[in-house]
């Protein structure tokens, strides 16, 4: 058994997280896949998955080696292409993730462009409020705003966005306007969780107020919602509050004291001779994302 069909299939285990599951994928039977595995283990003299009758999990070593195999197999099928004639020409399905709103609101539309450009390209979405494995979910590309962890991904940063709190003139009026984020101990507050977890918010400087949570949400449009019905201030990110404040319905507060703004970044996970598709959603979203108001 060759070993490009061994790194194949050991692949297809650890991404669909079963023997049975690869089997189905790969068009073949369950022991194949299983003698496949137990081949490239004993070749390797290493314990590739923990496996239990409930679930098939990778060891240290398996870890390992199935980043060098995506590694590889990459390359490999970049050589292909390449010597195809297909390397230059943007065709299949490429899979982008962002967080909801942002997606939504900044990704879509430039996505829709590409695809009125690129008829040979199709594009799967995953718009979620978290972290996406790119690997594990087969993802290509991933917008992500933030700082960065280590990792193998390459990134491009295309702007930024400012972390705000903001309220609607009609709370304002009602209450006054807060000189200091200290002075938010006496207002009420609406937390939106997917910026702030916890019930303290940061400013600049390393400062850090505890606030009074009248509602407490996962749902950036809730937040929102709420502050411009006038429940209270809210801390969201500059390009979510962008709308009602260009309208009117809100206005910032305290931004003086604003820590300071958050990178926002395109990853892909492809090697250095990235495909075709790959390279014209990544480039379209880079030149696109840097264009948007919202990030500057």
């Amino acid at each position: 058994m060759d070993r490009f069909h061994e790194m194949l299939v050991f692949q297809a285990v650890a991404e669909r997280g079963g023997f049975a599951a690869a089997a189905r994928q790969l068009g073949t039977s369950a022991p194949s896949v299983t003698r496949a595995v137990a081949a490239l283990e004993a070749r390797l003299g290493a314990r590739l998955f923990h496996r239990t009758t409930r679930r098939v999990q990778l060891t240290d070593a398996g870890d390992r080696f199935l980043h060098e195999c995506r590694r590889l197999l990459a390359d490999l099928a970049e050589a292909e292409a390449a010597a195809a004639g297909t390397h230059a020409t943007p065709r299949g399905r490429v899979g982008v993730t962002s967080s909801q709103l942002f997606g939504r609101g900044h990704v879509g539309p430039l996505l829709c462009t590409l695809l009125r450009r690129q008829p040979l390209i199709s594009v799967h979405t995953l718009f979620v409020d978290r972290v996406v494995n790119l690997y594990e979910e087969h993802m290509d590309i991933a917008v992500r705003l933030g700082a960065l962890a280590e990792s193998s991904l390459r990134a491009v940063q295309v702007g930024q966005v400012r972390r705000m709190v903001c309220a609607a003139p009609s709370y304002l009026d009602a209450h006054g306007v807060p000189a200091s984020p200290d002075a938010l101990a006496g207002h009420a507050c609406i937390q939106f969780t997917g910026q702030s977890p916890g019930p303290e918010w940061s400013f600049g400087s390393g400062r850090s107020v505890r606030v009074h949570s009248r509602l407490t949400t996962d749902s950036a449009d809730l937040a929102i919602a709420a502050a411009i019905a006038g429940d209270g201030c809210a801390r969201l990110l500059s390009y979510q509050v962008a709308p009602a404040l260009a309208s009117g319905a809100l206005v910032v507060v305290l931004a003086g004291f604003e820590p300071p703004p958050l990178p926002v970044h395109v990853l892909h996970h492809e090697g250095r001779r990235v495909s075709a598709k790959v390279r014209a959603v990544f480039d379209h979203l880079v030149e696109g994302l840097r264009a948007d108001p919202a990030l500057g």
